[in-house]
């Protein structure tokens, strides 16, 4: 009886123990199923699309720096004092707009002296002309009264009375002659051949007397003549002097314009040097009152390396990025080759035109540039949206089997909304373009 109890006992020991081992059983098979539950990877949703092949323009790389196009220092070229300033460091300047006004009173003083004496000059002018017409009507006259015109020469010879007298002179020489030989054979006189020989003698005097009136009637002629050409010269005089004055005027007056300084060409204010009260003169050393740099169109200098001189040609297109705008290109064209290269560097210079429409792009900045060649290339492009930068790694995330495979990629030539993959990414495959800070390598997504 004793035996039956002991073993209904140690039954029942068992049997609780049994239940102990199958209850803790269950439960760690319990637990074990909800951390499997918990620890389960949860599927990223993404949108995808393949990576596919185009042709590309060919480019190779190199560096260059941004330049205005062209930068002008603005001075004035008259002295005075500022009275008024229009502009300011940054601000834009149409060519020809106000920059800055002097005071113009000095200036138009000296314009009114100037004007107050070219009127006397015009006086002199007149009176001059009227001395002159004068001259040339004394000149009228005294040439009347000896019967010569212009530009006919005038002897003493040739003077009517002179010629006259020479006339009656040799009649006389002659009768004087005939009446000597009759006097000698007795045929005449002694009071006839004295008479004849009178009359001789009294031509002579005559003709003496003639040619002195000549000489008179020359010398007459030749002052007239010179009063014409004296009067005549003081008008030359006068206009020079007129011409002088007209001058001395216009000079005045660009004084007084240039009293105001305008902007010669559109750009930017880069430097400002200038205040109202300021004296400012162009013969003080950088007397500058600003500097404008134009910037809407930009000159880029490409330094090409040696091995690279052979592929580049006026009129190739060009394309630049700065580290400002990492995502935008601005477009080029190369316009000037250095005909030699820096020995130092080993680099040729080529100078490209970029255009500049939105002001984005600044003198000095730092460019990468690719110029493009004439031969397209295949190469793998995927969209922009397919890219995750993470400081200077790229990563692309390829789906295989529904679960993402992190690449770190070589990117090349952006193109719109596509970018080139130079490494890391195949023809055909399927890359994320959405979720991407959600994706890494291994992650299960759906689609």
């Amino acid at each position: 009886m004793e035996l039956i109890n002991f073993n209904r006992t140690l039954f029942i020991l068992l049997f609780s123990a049994a239940l102990s081992v199958l209850s803790g059983c269950s439960g760690s098979s319990a637990k074990t199923n909800t951390n499997a539950a918990e620890t389960k990877p949860a599927n990223v949703e993404v949108t995808s699309t393949q990576a596919i092949v185009r042709q590309i323009p060919t480019y190779f790389e190199a560096t260059g720096n941004l330049a205005s196009d062209a930068q002008t220092d603005v001075a004035p070229t008259v002295a005075g004092k500022v009275v008024e300033v229009n502009f300011d460091i940054g601000s834009f300047v149409e060519k020809g707009s106000v920059l800055v006004r002097l005071d113009p009173r000095d200036a138009q003083i000296r314009l009114e002296q100037a004007e107050a004496q070219l009127e006397q000059q015009r006086k002199a002018v007149n009176q001059a002309d009227a001395n002159v017409d004068q001259a040339v009507a004394n000149l009228r006259q005294t040439q009347a009264r000896l019967g010569i015109g212009d530009g006919e020469t005038f002897s003493i010879e040739s003077f009517s009375q002179v010629k006259s007298i020479k006339a009656q002179l040799e009649l006389a020489e002659k009768e004087l002659a005939r009446t000597t030989r009759l006097l000698e054979t007795g045929d005449v006189s002694r009071s006839i051949y004295d008479q004849r020989k009178s009359q001789r003698d009294a031509l002579l005097g005559q003709l003496d007397e003639a040619r002195s009136n000549a000489a008179v009637a020359i010398k007459a002629i030749d002052t007239a003549r010179a009063a014409v050409n004296t009067a005549r010269t003081a008008a030359g005089q006068a206009r020079a002097a007129v011409a002088t004055g007209e001058t001395q005027i216009d000079q005045a007056r660009k004084a007084v314009s240039d009293t105001t300084v305008y902007a010669p060409i559109s750009g930017y204010v880069s430097e400002r040097n200038s205040d109202v009260g300021e004296y400012i003169s162009p013969n003080v050393p950088n007397s500058k009152i600003a500097t404008i740099v134009r910037t809407s169109v930009l000159r880029l200098k490409i330094d090409v390396p040696e091995q690279s001189v052979g592929k580049i040609a006026v009129g190739q297109g060009i394309s630049a990025q700065v580290s400002a705008y990492p995502d935008r290109n601005f477009a080029g064209t190369i316009v000037r080759i250095s005909p030699s290269l820096n020995t130092t560097s080993r680099t040729l210079t080529v100078e490209a035109e970029v255009e500049n429409n939105g002001g984005l792009l600044k003198p000095g900045q730092f460019a990468t540039v690719r110029i493009a060649q004439s031969k397209p290339e295949p190469a793998v492009m995927v969209p922009t949206s397919a890219v995750r930068t993470e400081g200077e790694i790229n990563k692309i995330y390829v789906i295989k089997d529904g679960v993402a495979n992190e690449r770190l990629v070589q990117l090349g030539l952006l193109e719109n909304e596509m970018i080139e993959v130079k490494q890391g990414v195949k023809e055909g495959e399927t890359v994320a373009t959405s979720n991407l800070d959600k994706l890494g390598d291994g992650v299960i997504v759906s689609r």
